[in-house]
């Protein structure tokens, strides 16, 4: 089968491009994330992917769009639907790129993160796919997150800290104020020069 993978990142496509080619399809990824934040991390996974693509055989197609404006466009971040409104605009988009360009099936990586709400992914993907007319591959591929590290790990590719969109950043790192500013009062005997 010919498959489109939607590819969030470089590290969780590893697993999945080995499964699938392994199984004998035919696989491109789409790199196509206008949700990650800011523009400094949104270029270092779209290096990334270019460096996986440079050490296995992949054909990628990529949007390369700094996607901030898009992102607060289509995303309702106000709300608790955010992450699904932001499966849905790059899932959108994948489903087309899959029936414009004659592919058969698309899947994507975000099936390879414990940190993806699974039936949501599914829900909107197949929701997608219906509307575009193309078949929607659903794999449970987070067995394959301790792979896609290793394989990341051994071919030097950057390993993001969360998922993307500012609002995940924040989660991710809001406890960690306090790491910031070590040393306070008590320990700063230095001056300025």
């Amino acid at each position: 089968m010919n498959v489109l993978l939607h590819t969030c990142c470089a590290v969780c496509a590893i697993g999945p491009w080995r499964e699938l080619t392994g199984q004998g399809h035919s696989v491109t990824a789409h790199f196509c994330n206008p949700n990650i934040h800011p523009l400094i991390e949104f270029r270092r996974r779209l290096k990334a992917m270019k460096v996986l693509q440079e050490r296995i055989p992949v054909e990628v197609i990529y949007e390369e769009e700094y996607g901030l404006r898009e992102f607060l466009a289509r995303v309702d971040w106000h709300g608790a639907a955010r992450c699904a409104d932001c499966y849905r605009l790059r899932l959108g988009r994948t489903a087309r790129v899959a029936r414009e360009r004659g592919f058969e099936a698309f899947t994507t990586t975000l099936l390879a993160s414990a940190h993806q709400d699974h039936a949501v992914v599914r829900s909107v993907a197949e929701a997608c796919a219906q509307a575009e007319g193309v078949e929607f591959l659903y794999r449970d591929w987070r067995p394959l997150a301790d792979e896609n590290h290793r394989g990341a790990s051994a071919l030097n590719l950057y390993l993001q800290q969360y998922c993307g969109c500012v609002f995940s950043e924040q989660e991710r790192f809001q406890d960690t104020g306090r790491h910031l500013y070590r040393g306070g009062r008590e320990s700063n005997t230095g001056t300025l020069p």
